[in-house]
């Protein structure tokens, strides 16, 4: 079996890399597209469903994909220090990949609110971690406005690179496809994996490697559900630590992503503003989905 290198070197030419960029890497990416008959079976029509399995990734979580871009371009930059907040799986992965480059890496987590596994790697790895009074969005508050007065880059999907990583989950689902999917089905809690897919799909299909983009479906817990209900959620709740995020900051890509992926009989300045008025806009163009059997 041919040894892979990590997505950074497989995927160089896609990515703002270059020969000066030390590549930190775990040798994250290349995960599996798994077939789901079970979940074709109760959708019908002949549909073909596949879970793209990114839990296979070296801390369990996609996450890994842009941090060994933001880790590397930090270290590039000079940088020492990184900082994120997160409920679980952000600061496992910067941990993880801030160790590997030899950096410090320091973690906020709302206190109470975090994935117990995942806080475990962060301070096995030698995270500095701090919990917080308040949600995931006081904590984002707050690291970014270290990041701004201090020497430590933050790496949450503010960071432009995390997205860059991010996107060649997309490369490899169109790669192992053939072509393009007719959806994608994401959960959404800062919005920065959609707005990385979809970035990855439209460059592939600039490129010639696929001859259409996908729909783009992002799913929110009820609790926590600013995009569908197009406002920020000052207290979110849901038992889903990673999507308790009630004012993502990478909405307006998220909302893009959705809005231009869906076709719509209406002109630009009409069109829909949130994700629960996507398909309300798009639902006259689109035949209802089957019920599902009892």
């Amino acid at each position: 079996m041919q040894d892979w290198p990590g997505l950074i070197e497989g995927y160089r030419r896609w990515l703002p890399v270059s020969d000066k960029t030390p590549v930190i890497t775990l040798r994250e990416g290349a995960t599996p597209l798994i077939p789901a008959p079970s979940i074709a079976e109760r959708i019908g029509k002949g549909v073909k469903v596949y879970l793209k399995y990114d839990g296979l990734n070296p801390t369990g979580s996609f996450k890994d994909r842009g941090m060994t871009m933001a880790i590397s371009k930090a270290k590039e930059a000079g940088s020492e220090a990184v900082i994120c907040a997160s409920t679980g799986n952000t600061s496992a992965a910067a941990a993880a990949y801030a160790r590997r480059g030899g950096m410090r890496a320091f973690v906020l987590i709302p206190d109470g609110y975090v994935a117990q596994g995942k806080l475990a790697q962060a301070l096995l790895y030698g995270a500095e971690v701090l919990a917080v009074k308040g949600n995931f969005d006081r904590a984002l508050a707050i690291v970014r406005e270290v990041a701004d007065q201090y020497p430590v880059t933050l790496v949450n999907s503010l960071n432009p690179y995390r997205l860059q990583g991010q996107k060649t989950a997309a490369f490899e689902v169109v790669d192992a496809l053939g072509e393009a999917p007719d959806w994608l089905c994401i959960p959404v809690g800062n919005a920065g994996n959609i707005s990385a897919y979809w970035m990855g799909f439209n460059e592939y299909k600039a490129a010639g490697h696929s001859r259409k983009l996908p729909r783009m479906m992002g799913f929110q817990a009820a609790g926590s559900a600013p995009l569908v209900l197009g406002h920020t959620v000052e207290q979110p709740d849901t038992i889903a630590t990673a999507i308790r995020i009630g004012n993502p900051v990478n909405k307006e890509n998220a909302l893009k992503a959705t809005v231009t992926s869906w076709p719509s009989p209406m002109p630009k300045s009409s069109r829909p503003t949130s994700c629960s008025a996507v398909e309300k806009a798009c639902s006259a163009n689109q035949p209802a989905p089957p019920p599902l059997p009892a």
